[in-house]
């Protein structure tokens, strides 16, 4: 059996189990603060691989382990590894209080609207477009992925975001819990000793009671009425043109998604409405505030980029998926332009025909497999005399590039 032990929070270790031990593996602050018993071998936590072997060898001699970890072992812990290794029935798991749920009882906030992404050794975007989409989230830091990175990739755009680093959680000399800005947590020296950082709207700490934790729920509906969306003399994408581009871009929690030429910001506001960190780029003064407006008025927080693709677009982080709304003449540029940059997809909405074969073009040049249709409806219309009629919309050209599976390949969520 192995006995997994959660510490690092403030709760004491258990003597007894401690006692007994032939072999405790854990981090070398973990095992700096554990009284071990004379005789029994000790591993400093580095590579896992080595630690896991020797642990197996214990085990086939029927002889006691303990691993020491930090918080609640079985949340971002290593339960999972020694579960995967040797199965779950072989743990006596006892788990301390989690960093995460340390830090908000240290603020006195509930953490059931919570989203919890860690940068423990993997790939940092994933939570820094979490951060952006979400009021409140709880980030597991690690090496290269601290508070001072995350903060220099949210000074830019993240205005209403404060960081609480909490560091040293539990040691009551060293514990610290800090309110830094994203500029003020990018200009420090951490250290080593950051037990999590949170990100928040303060304006939105407190939300609605909850039914189920974590992100909200998907929306109900979405391709929502040009109704729901504030626009000038109906140039807007149609509901219709929403639902396929929607179902192409595949907006999700933890991506980023551009809306290039973004109008009213409707395609915008329905990819944050369906979790996604969202820069809308406008070239005109009016549609800038339109689209801070609708973003607004459904909750969402979309970044609005005022200016013209495709110059507009430097300096913006690589986008998962990218919907092209706009561009006239500069169409293909801007089209070349966000294909170089996207991950996954790239969707364009074009009104105009000659503009079609310049853009699937660009789509292909950039190494997107390509696929089109044009979209035409006719919706139900009332007539006089109770009776109905069908009006034609204006047809739409819908082209979509994704990447080849080899090319992208997604982060597990």
């Amino acid at each position: 059996m192995i006995t997994v032990v959660g510490t690092g929070t403030g709760a004491p270790l258990p003597e007894e189990v401690l006692a007994a031990a032939d072999l405790v593996v854990g981090g070398r602050r973990h095992l700096d603060a554990a009284r071990l018993p004379e005789g029994a071998e000790r591993i400093v936590l580095g590579p896992l691989a080595p630690a896991l072997d020797a642990i197996e060898r214990y085990l086939d001699k029927e002889r006691r382990v303990v691993v020491l970890a930090s918080g609640d072992p079985g949340f971002f812990g290593i339960v999972r590894a020694l579960g995967e290794r040797f199965g779950p029935d072989r743990l006596d798991v006892r788990p301390g209080v989690s960093s995460v749920a340390g830090a908000f009882a240290r603020l006195g906030l509930t953490w059931d609207d919570a989203v919890v992404v860690s940068a423990h050794g993997r790939e940092m975007r994933t939570a820094v477009n979490v951060c952006r989409a979400r009021p409140k989230v709880a980030v597991l830091t690690g090496p290269g992925a601290g508070p001072a990175e995350l903060g220099a990739a949210l000074c830019d755009g993240s205005a209403d975001r404060v960081l609480v680093v909490a560091t040293a959680l539990g040691d009551l000399e060293r514990e610290r819990v800090e309110r830094v800005t994203p500029a003020e947590a990018a200009e420090r020296d951490w250290g080593p000793a950051v037990s999590v950082v949170l990100c928040l709207d303060e304006a939105r700490a407190l939300g609605p009671v909850r039914t189920v934790a974590g992100a909200p729920p998907a929306p109900s509906a979405w391709a929502l009425e040009e109704s729901a969306f504030a626009h000038r003399d109906s140039m807007i994408t149609k509901f219709e043109v929403r639902a396929l581009a929607l179902a192409r871009l595949g907006p999700r929690l933890g991506d980023l998604v551009w809306d290039v030429g973004a109008g009213s910001g409707s395609v915008a506001v329905e990819c944050a409405r369906l979790g996604a960190a969202v820069t809308a780029v406008e070239k005109t003064p009016d549609g800038v505030e339109r689209i801070r407006a609708n973003a607004s008025a459904h909750g969402v927080d979309v970044r609005v980029v005022h200016g013209t693709a495709p110059d507009a677009l430097d300096g913006l982080d690589d986008p998962d998926a990218v919907f092209v709304g706009g561009g006239g003449r500069e169409l293909p540029a801007i089209v070349s332009a966000c294909a170089r940059r996207a991950r996954r997809a790239v969707v364009v909405a074009m009104a105009a025909l000659d503009r079609v074969p310049a853009a699937r073009e660009a789509l292909v040049a950039a190494g997107f497999s390509c696929d089109g249709v044009l979209l035409q409806s006719s919706r139900l219309a009332p007539l006089p005399g109770d009776v109905t009629r069908l009006a034609a919309t204006n047809p739409v050209f819908l082209l979509w590039g994704t990447r080849a599976p080899a090319l992208h390949e997604g982060e597990a969520q």
